[in-house]
């Protein structure tokens, strides 16, 4: 499902405009964002977490010239899905 389809659909659910369909999930993504953005985890019960890792650095082998590379520090965004989620997909 691409971006203009969920807002279609959610459009369609919420009995209202596509315009402001999207607007609710730009908000949404937005704010989402932004939490992640401070290192705050976002949790909707039933369906999931999105929670902000951080990864060390490390030594890592590139497969071309087999020599070894320093790979950086950073932060990876995780998604755990929720029980009620996980029970709909199998």
């Amino acid at each position: 499902m691409t971006k203009p389809e969920l807002i279609a659909q959610v459009a369609a659910t919420a009995n209202t405009t596509k315009v402001e369909a999207e607007k609710i999930i730009n908000a949404s993504i937005d704010t989402i964002t932004s939490a992640l953005a401070k290192g705050e985890s976002v949790q909707f019960i039933g369906f999931g977490s999105f929670e902000v890792k951080k990864r060390a650095a490390r030594t890592g082998i590139n497969p071309k010239t087999k020599e070894t590379i320093k790979i950086a520090a950073k932060n990876a965004v995780l998604f755990k899905p929720g029980k009620k989620l996980k029970d709909s997909v199998n």
